[in-house]
């Protein structure tokens, strides 16, 4: 059995307590999404864009737990609305240009995402919704999952074709 701490080490990555990031009080946080190698699809300019993504999220959530939501909640979720549409305009033009056979399946989920991130910041805007932790969920676990499954499909392909 392995000792305690080197099991643990395996699983968790390990940050000094210097780097978290700690509100105005000193506490600690934690990040809402965490960027690790798993979430690599192998193009370093769709992993910085993603890398993105996850801090407009952490954004997000960081402004909910500070108690600035009302404040700032507007501005990011309308930063991530438009991220988005840059992020997924650079994506299908990466996969167009290496002729990616499931272009037009890919194009289709970004669609369906882009619509609902728009209705949300439509009716954040309209005073419908607020932030909470079911929004931040449902962006966060679709964007895992996204990168983890779908955008995983297409790196080795645009690998092969030159886009590194």
């Amino acid at each position: 059995m392995a000792p305690r701490g080197r099991f643990l080490s395996t699983f968790l990555p390990c940050q000094p307590i210097g780097s978290l990031p700690a509100d105005s009080g000193g506490r600690l946080q934690m990040a809402l999404m965490t960027w690790n190698k798993s979430f690599s699809v192998g193009v370093q300019k769709i992993d910085s864009q993603h890398i993105v993504l996850v801090n407009i999220l952490n954004d997000l959530h960081t402004a909910m737990m500070k108690g600035q939501a009302q404040s700032m909640t507007g501005t990011l979720l309308h930063k991530l609305a438009d991220y988005t549409h840059t992020h997924f305009a650079d994506e299908e033009a990466m996969m167009a240009a290496a002729r990616y056979p499931a272009l037009a399946e890919h194009k289709i989920k970004h669609r369906e995402l882009v619509k609902q991130v728009e209705d949300y910041v439509l009716r954040y805007d309209k005073g419908e919704i607020t932030l909470n932790m079911k929004l931040l969920d449902f962006l966060s676990g679709w964007l895992a999952n996204h990168i983890q499954k779908t955008d995983k499909e297409y790196g080795p392909w645009l690998n092969e074709h030159g886009i590194k």
